[in-house]
Formats: C-alpha cells, structure tokens, sequence
C-alpha cells in the first residue's frame, strides 16, 4: 500500500562522514586556545587605558599574564602522547609542489589549491605562531626575572614583546575570523570528523589518502 501523501516523510540518509581529529587533539587545541585567549586578554588589561580602568587590579592581571604564557606550550608539550597528534605535527612540518600551487592559487584568487590534511596556509599559520610563542615566551622571561640580563637586553626584550603581541593579536584575529567562515572545519576539529564531500573539496589529496586502499 503507498504510504500517504500527507505522511511523514522519511528521514533523509546521513551524509557520510570522514574521521579527522582525536579527542586528545581536541583537547589540547582547546587548551591551548583558553590560555591564549587568558593571554591576550589580561595584556589588554595591562596595555589598554579603558579596559585597565574597568578592571582594576592590575597586580592580579600581571600575575594571570606571566602564568598564562608560561603554561601556555604546557598542553602541546602533553599531547605530544598522543600519536595521532605527533603525526599531524610532522603534517604541519612538510611542505611538497602542492603547497606552492596552493599559495599561489590563493594569492591569484584562483581555483584548485590541493591540499592534504593541513594546506599551506594552515602550515604557514602553525610555524608561525609556534615561533612567536617561543620568542614571547623568551622575552617575558627577561622581562618578569629582572636579573637574567642587563637593562639594554630587558629593554629590547620589551620592545620585541609589545610589538609582537600586536601582531599575534592580528594573526589570530584572521585565524578566527577564518574558522567562523568555515563551519564545516570547526565542527571537524570539535566533533572529530567532517563531512565526505568537503573533504573531497577543500582537502582533495588527504581524501585521496584515506580512499587508497
């Protein structure tokens, strides 16, 4: 017997999907964002007149800055036991003819950028803001123990430090406002997989990968 016109209608199938992130990688991005955004917001409190007014207590803001940024390689320096993420590490770190046709496909608003799991962009993101990390993370040493170097070097260190943080600020900004421009991405790394056919599209050699037998 047909089922009726006015019936329920069926449930449509489920998109397949395409596991990409482990729970401990998860995890460890999570971490690592809480403490940078902890970061970069108690140095607007330290730095920017109206949010210092509003907040007051700025010893208390020093002190959640320093340990902010000293904790902050402390998740990645932990997931580092988890082999997937070792793995994705050593992804991050390779760079092939890909990733320059992909940069340059980017830079020339063109089509076809291949990519494996990470593109280039993403590569470029990752090296990056590791190396600021490293350089803030020296330069607010030298600034917090006052007796590591003399007054020249602590003087440059700040220097260094301001200016970068600006920059990290920027860079991130532009990660963000990325992600939210790609649901799909985000819902990967926070669900740990992400749908067949955007793979195919934004990742075509990582899909080819997990297709090969």
């Amino acid at each position: 017997m047909p089922p009726r016109p006015d019936g329920p209608a069926a449930p449509a199938p489920a998109r397949p999907r395409v596991p990409r992130f482990t729970v401990a990688e998860h995890r460890v991005h999570r971490a690592t964002a809480t403490l940078m955004a902890v970061c970069v917001l108690s140095a607007g409190c330290l730095y920017l007149p109206f949010l210092a007014e509003l907040v007051g207590r700025r010893a208390l803001m020093v002190t959640v800055h320093e340990w902010s940024g000293i904790l902050l390689p402390v998740p990645l320096l932990l997931g580092l036991g988890s082999r997937a993420l070792r793995a994705d590490l050593t992804r991050l770190n390779r760079y092939g003819p890909h990733d320059r046709q992909w940069l340059r496909a980017v830079l020339r608003c063109r089509g076809g950028r291949p990519a494996g799991k990470f593109n280039a962009g993403q590569k470029l993101y990752a090296a990056w803001i590791a190396g600021a990390v490293l350089v803030m993370l020296g330069t607010g040493l030298l600034m917090w123990f006052t007796h590591l170097a003399p007054l020249v070097w602590r003087t440059g260190a700040t220097f260094v430090h301001d200016w970068l943080a600006l920059a990290v600020v920027l860079v991130i900004a532009g990660h963000v406002w990325k992600a939210f421009g790609d649901p799909e991405a985000r819902r990967g790394l926070r669900t740990g997989s992400v749908d067949a056919q955007w793979a195919r599209r934004e990742h075509p050699l990582w899909d080819h990968e997990n297709n090969t037998p």
